[in-house]
């Protein structure tokens, strides 16, 4: 049986090291090859949802002791990450000689499993705190 890590804090998360590390590929690989007409659209999404859901995460971390107040940020990093995998979609089947399209699907699917991790990590806090 594999042994369950102790939770610390909000960086001994998984979901939040898959958000930092995905933020970081988006920012370096994607967004600086968006062409500049989507200055203020795609490219303005994209920076502001990936560097969302991290903070989303760590915001919430702070406030796991109010059920509300956490499923809030987990519901709302969860909003951020569907918005990715969209954003990310439209960035490779809009401008598929700018970006790396390999890249674009890694990426989708790495913020489609953060979408379901963010669920699950709702769903086990819930049942968490009402033993």
């Amino acid at each position: 049986m594999e042994e369950k890590k102790r939770i610390t804090s909000f960086k001994d998360l998984e979901v939040y090291l898959n958000g930092y590390k995905a933020m970081l590929i988006v920012m370096e690989e994607i967004v600086p090859r968006l062409p500049e007409r989507e200055k203020y659209d795609l490219t303005d999404q994209l920076s502001r949802a990936c560097k969302a859901i991290p903070r989303l995460i760590a915001e919430g971390y702070a406030k796991r002791h109010q059920k509300s107040g956490f499923q809030k940020y987990i519901d709302d990093a969860m909003s951020e990450s569907n918005e990715m995998v969209v954003s990310l979609s439209e960035a490779r089947d809009i401008y598929p000689s700018f970006v790396n399209i390999k890249r674009c699907d890694e990426l989708i699917d790495l913020y489609d499993k953060t979408g379901r991790q963010l669920y699950k990590l709702g769903e086990s806090w819930n049942n968490f705190k009402r033993r």
